[in-house]
């Protein structure tokens, strides 16, 4: 009965497995809900951002604010990689990981100098494991990211766009268009490229000056872009996840279907050997 044995020995390791990954499934769930509110209330905020900075934007205003200079030729970026600090989330990391890496091919092609900045644990781990050299190294920031986090992210790399030392700004993070569709994108985000208008302008009673409104709302506009991108992404996280843990839940259910068919046949079988040895035993006493 070793076999039999050792069949009940791993279905009670399976069902342990699979109260785990039921658990863990659950937990993402309850947080991937708060995160898509968390990336639902801020679209709005970005939405107005835009149209009042659409509607205030000219070319010769533009040219009195350093964080709309459109240089003529990028030769130094700055590319933020936003991952997560944990795993159990399946290719979640890695596809994130991919387009970095086929983003700094593309620029550094392009003959432009990138420093790496990496936010998360997974993301600064690769990179150290191939030896690429990470300017900051951010695992602070956890799956409930606020606005004082995009703005420790980004308010030095404006303070250095603006002296002339970058010239451009990445980031790379997950756009959540829904629980089953969260691709990894790159937005620059710096130079701020003027969204485009739609419908009539809105007519705005400006006080005080456009200039002075510009003033402030251009490094917010800035820090929002990098705050959706956060929110995204950690809604993308729990939602790979949750898709994660719900296969491997699954699975273990399949496996536990096998073994305890497996473990069944085996015992049919070690019964019918034990009464055909009865029956054998008693015949042979008989004769």
């Amino acid at each position: 009965m070793a076999k039999g044995r050792e069949l009940k020995g791993r279905i009670k390791s399976v069902e342990n497995t699979r109260k785990i990954t039921r658990t863990m499934e659950m937990v993402a769930t309850s947080k991937m809900k708060r995160a898509v509110d968390r990336v639902s209330a801020a679209k709005p905020y970005a939405r107005a951002l835009g149209d009042v900075i659409a509607s205030l934007y000219n070319p010769e205003l533009a040219e009195r604010f350093p964080l709309l200079r459109q240089p003529e030729k990028v030769t130094r970026a700055a590319l933020v990689l936003l991952t997560s600090n944990r795993g159990l989330a399946g290719a979640f990391n890695a596809n994130l990981i991919k387009e970095a890496r086929t983003t700094l091919a593309k620029l550094e092609g392009q003959g432009i100098a990138v420093e790496l900045h990496v936010v998360g644990k997974k993301g600064l781990g690769y990179f150290r494991y191939i030896g690429r050299d990470v300017a900051v190294q951010r695992t602070d920031i956890t799956d409930k990211p606020s606005a004082a986090d995009a703005a420790s992210l980004v308010d030095s790399l404006m303070t250095r766009f603006v002296a002339g030392e970058l010239d451009a700004v990445y980031v790379i993070g997950s756009r959540f268009n829904s629980v089953l569709s969260t691709p990894p994108t790159t937005e620059r985000v710096l130079p701020v490229e003027p969204p485009a208008t739609k419908g009539a302008q809105k007519d705005y009673l400006l006080y005080p000056s456009a200039e002075e409104i510009l003033t402030e709302l251009l490094p917010s506009y800035v820090r929002n872009a990098v705050y959706r991108a956060l929110v995204e992404t950690a809604a993308a996280e729990q939602a790979a996840r949750r898709t994660a843990m719900k296969n491997a839940t699954d699975n273990a259910g399949e496996m536990l279907t096998l073994l305890r068919r497996t473990y069944n046949r085996a015992r049919q079988a070690q019964i019918t050997q034990e009464i055909a040895e009865i029956v054998g035993g008693a015949a042979a006493l008989q004769g």
